[in-house]
């Protein structure tokens, strides 16, 4: 089981031991006490990609590159360059600096 999907079995506890709310059940909730739904979600996802870059935000919530990238441009968001790829590693030649180096 991903980690999402724990925390949400956490925080959202359905019927079932272990198991989560389904999403149309914790929607129903949520509306039958004014949260409009879909309006909530549009709001967080726009927020997050204000906070990081679309492809980042696509890959950790599912989504398509395009769909969050034109949310980006719909929010009016600063990421306008990412490269993807495999960030961990160092490139070819670079060295650390060490603290005593100035």
């Amino acid at each position: 089981m991903e980690f999402a999907e724990q925390a949400v079995g956490r925080l959202f506890p359905g019927r079932r031991a272990g198991q989560p709310f389904r999403p149309d059940h914790l929607s129903a909730l949520l509306n039958e006490i004014g949260v409009p739904v879909a309006a909530a979600r549009g709001a967080a996802i726009r927020q997050q990609l204000l906070e990081m870059p679309a492809p980042v935000v696509a890959d950790a919530l599912g989504y398509h590159n395009k769909t969050t990238t034109r949310l980006l441009n719909e929010t009016g968001g600063t990421w306008s360059r990412y490269a993807p790829g495999d960030h961990t590693r160092s490139p070819a030649g670079w060295v650390p600096r060490r603290t005593g180096d100035s």
